[in-house]
């Protein structure tokens, strides 16, 4: 267990990382939007990445545009989008636009011959999804003709899945013996306010697409498969006099093929859950984010038991995973249970429980000071150079079928699905 002190200053080393000198033939990489998440997805790793130089950025305001860049010592400026797509020393694009402008705006980066990093969730829906990662110009196409002409990388920033604490935990579980898998991220009520972007439908918000879309991520990365179907699922809209096509909180469940049951609960503006509820309910609620995934009883073979069997039950939890660099946990519970044979009457029982943290990849691919976005970082300029690296990847087929998954909540909670953009830069596929 390390200390406060070296907790501390790990974490300061993660967001205050050195500078390294850049290669010869580093990636220049422009912002479209001079948004608040690019400084974590992109700004703070670049500057550890030699093979990485955040070159412009551009705004819908160029006053905007250019108070960012000096914020954030980025040298060039470009008066909109279109201009930085036009920019030929401009290898990669970085889009963090709200979720309605994802489409049009990679649909136009790769036309401009640009590599492609999308912000979460990939698109607003479905068939946008499948028109863009299909696109031929996609290096991940599923056609094997098409991928060989192909040259360009997009990939779907879901940062979660590169950092080694998530691979830990899915190494520690089997998914074809899964039983039930619950997925859970809150935000305290008014940690956002109500105009904000997540908030509003014509820009493709709601709680599912945004916390909701992590949880999705994991019930798929679990279970190693596609859900057969969403058996349930419900919504708490926005209050009274506020977008009514938005989900402010979403829970669903799914069943797999293996015939386990994944669940998700998560929420932009949660409330509750202390002591004396009469008076507590409407506070503001920090919870930690988490994944738990129970697998099916299994018996011991015990060769000294006479009428007697052991059996235990394996339950893996996840703690923190959205923010794995800064603290997580995973918690690995076996509840034992010692029964007769005859008519299952319990002798004993017993739990052991282990704990595991993971900073580093096993065969040192990465730093324990790398955020989440910064092994994505890592990966997505591994995958543009040819490079395997840690072998974690995020192809297009994979993001088509996450937004299947969460336009099949929202026809189950009987929302409307997100709007497509009108931008015709393709044929929906």
């Amino acid at each position: 267990m390390i200390s406060f002190a070296q907790w501390a200053q790990r974490n300061w080393r993660s967001f205050n990382p050195v500078e390294l000198a850049k290669s010869s033939d580093a990636l220049r990489l422009g912002l479209l939007g001079a948004s608040k998440i690019a400084p974590f997805a992109v700004i703070l790793p670049a500057k550890s990445h030699p093979e990485v130089i955040v070159a412009a950025v551009a705004a819908r305001d160029p006053e905007r545009a250019r108070s960012y860049a000096k914020l954030h010592g980025i040298p060039n400026v470009h008066v909109s989008y279109q201009a930085l797509l036009d920019d030929p020393a401009i290898d990669v694009v970085y889009v963090a636009l709200p979720t309605s402008l994802h489409y049009e705006w990679a649909m136009k980066a790769l036309k401009a011959g640009k590599h492609v990093l999308l912000e979460k969730p990939s698109t607003s829906n479905a068939e946008e999804a499948r028109s863009l990662f299909r696109n031929p110009l996609v290096a991940d196409i599923g056609d094997a003709t098409l991928q060989a002409r192909a040259s360009l990388v997009v990939l779907d920033a879901v940062h979660v899945r590169f950092h080694p604490a998530w691979q830990k935990f899915l190494s520690l579980i089997d998914s074809s013996t899964i039983v039930e898998a619950t997925s859970t991220h809150h935000l305290p009520k008014g940690a956002l306010p109500n105009d904000d972007i997540r908030f509003q439908y014509a820009l493709s918000g709601g709680c599912l697409m945004d916390f909701g879309s992590y949880n999705v991520q994991t019930l798929r990365q679990a279970f190693g498969t596609e859900p057969i179907e969403c058996v349930e699922a419900s919504v708490r809209r926005m209050p009274a006099g506020l977008d009514q096509n938005i989900d402010q909180a979403f829970s669903a469940t799914w069943k797999f093929p293996n015939g386990g049951l994944g669940s998700i609960v998560s929420d932009l503006a949660a409330t509750g859950g202390y002591s004396v509820p009469w008076l507590t309910k409407d506070l503001p609620a920090a919870k930690v984010p988490m994944c738990s995934v129970k697998h099916l009883e299994k018996i011991i073979q015990r060769p000294d038991l006479q009428d007697m069997e052991e059996a235990v039950t394996r339950t893996v939890i996840i703690w923190n995973l959205t923010f794995a660099s800064i603290w997580h946990r995973i918690d690995v519970v076996e509840d034992h249970v010692l029964r007769q044979t005859t008519d299952g009457r319990i002798q004993k029982k017993w739990t052991n429980m282990t704990y595991f943290k993971q900073y580093n990849h096993v065969d040192s691919h990465g730093d324990d000071t790398w955020t989440t976005h910064r092994y994505q970082l890592e990966q997505f300029v591994n995958r543009v150079r040819g490079r395997r690296g840690s072998g974690v990847w995020i192809d297009g087929e994979d993001s088509i079928r996450q937004m299947e998954m969460i336009d099949q909540a929202y026809e189950k909670a009987g929302m409307p699905l997100r709007p497509s953009s009108s931008y015709e830069g393709s044929e929906r596929l």
